[in-house]
């Protein structure tokens, strides 16, 4: 009996769980007027609002002249990119110096000199030198559209907004079966989900494409230097005190990254951004939101990463107890509503992938909808291990930044976007009358350190 009682409560608790995520990542679908509201606004008029840039590379020599090169081919014609660098960095901070003798006007190059790199360091040190009305993040891997800024400036003047929040898609699909699933993820959170947090008042922000008014980041204490997981706790604290936050989406305008290159990468990605989310719970910020749906909901979002891990592990086992346990007829029926719901998930997946195709105008084979079945059960065991991996770290206290490595498999795998437009004015440099930089942090020069010990 107690048995019986107990298979059924987790067997609801999981399908409910299971119903409510699944509603959320296909909110963008609801209705035509719901998915075509998720969408940039075309521009109308002039630039009315300068961006710096930021773009934090540690050990990203391989792939960062290529994302300078882009970021130098906007359409805008007030932005400038600070390159932060790593003083143990020399091979990353030469790239980052030829962009910077080629366009000085543009690019500048600023020296983290912390002892223990992490991403909100870096961030941080670049800080007080921005220059623009926005500040801008991007990866040092990211493929960035050329009419990205034109259509950030036009959200933020026509909405208010304090923040906008781009898309970010993962490309290299058919590198691994892992990527797939990777790639749909993304697909779902950045087209669809994000959109329904931005709706309720409270989003934990992406890791890029993020534009953030320079004032509200500043006032905001900028970013947690000491969180795993800066951009979420970021978006956390600014939902928090009432900021607000557009999110828009267009397959044309996203900045395109690649996947982590093997599977004990992706682990430690997985696991930093559990134990960052983990972070952010602990910190209670999210206890400000002013409603009692607004808190449930970040309480439920932040938890998301260890339920999901806790579900896919979890219902195999509830079907091998109704299977060979002695439990009622009941309870063995109930065990099965997970099951169910997994099942469903799985077809709006194998949907999603078409979609996910279409609008990116990528190849995918029947085998592609394989292996994203095949896959599932197994992306499942991955997630939990990383869940399980992020709560031991979490425990002992060590919180040092696992560095994900990126080699540029995106690069060949997309379509090139377009071009600046025909009419598109000149590049320009930061505006005249913009307040110069306090000073400029000293350049990477030092002799390589060697790798450090908590990378």
């Amino acid at each position: 009996m107690l048995l019986s009682v107990f298979v059924v409560a987790i067997s609801l608790a999981l399908f409910f769980m299971a119903v409510f995520t699944l509603w959320w990542q296909m909110h963008a679908w609801r209705t035509p007027e719901t998915l075509a509201a998720t969408r940039f606004d075309r521009p109308e008029g002039d630039a009315g609002l300068s961006f710096s840039l930021l773009l934090p590379a540690r050990h990203e020599q391989a792939v960062l002249a290529h994302t300078i090169e882009r970021l130098l081919e906007s359409g805008h014609t007030n932005y400038e990119i600070i390159v932060i660098v790593g003083h143990d960095d020399p091979e990353t901070a030469a790239v980052a110096e030829r962009a910077a003798r080629h366009d000085p006007l543009r690019v500048r190059v600023i020296t983290d000199t912390h002892a223990k790199k992490n991403k909100p360091k870096a961030l941080n040190t670049a800080l007080p030198y921005c220059r623009g009305d926005v500040v801008g993040v991007f990866d040092a891997e990211d493929q960035v559209h050329p009419e990205l800024l034109a259509h950030v400036d036009h959200a933020f003047t026509a909405t208010g907004a304090d923040v906008v929040q781009g898309g970010v898609q993962l490309i290299n699909f058919h590198s691994s079966w892992y990527s797939l699933r990777n790639c749909l993820e993304y697909f779902f959170w950045f087209r669809s989900r994000l959109h329904l947090h931005a709706q309720k008042g409270f989003i934990p922000l992406g890791g890029n494409t993020v534009f953030v008014r320079t004032r509200v980041l500043r006032d905001a204490g900028g970013w947690d230097p000491d969180c795993l997981a800066e951009d979420c706790d970021l978006g956390v604290r600014l939902s928090s005190v009432g900021k607000k936050v557009v999110v828009a989406y267009d397959s044309d305008m996203v900045t395109r990254e690649e996947t982590p290159d093997t599977l004990l990468s992706l682990l430690k990605q997985r696991t930093r951004w559990n134990q960052g989310f983990l972070q952010v719970y602990r910190k209670k910020d999210w206890r400000q939101l002013p409603t009692r749906g607004q808190r449930m909901l970040a309480r439920y979002t932040l938890m998301t990463p260890f339920l999901q891990a806790f579900s896919g592990v979890v219902i195999p086992l509830n079907v091998a107890v109704a299977l060979f346990f002695d439990v009622s007829v009941g309870a063995a029926m109930v065990t099965f509503l997970p099951a169910i719901a997994a099942a469903v998930t799985f077809v709006f997946e194998v949907v999603g992938l078409h979609d996910f195709g279409k609008q990116y105008g990528l190849r995918v084979r029947f085998v592609h909808y394989v292996k994203l079945i095949v896959g599932g059960p197994f992306y499942q065991v991955l997630l939990a291990g990383a869940a399980l991996r992020a709560v031991w770290r979490e425990q002992r206290g060590r919180n040092e930044w696992e560095l994900t490595s990126h080699v540029g498999a995106h690069l060949t795998d997309a379509p090139a976007a377009a071009g600046p437009r025909p009419d598109a004015p000149a590049a320009a440099g930061p505006r005249p009358d913009a307040p110069a930089a306090a000073g400029a942090a000293p350049r990477a020069a030092a002799p390589a350190l060697g790798e450090d010990a908590h990378r």
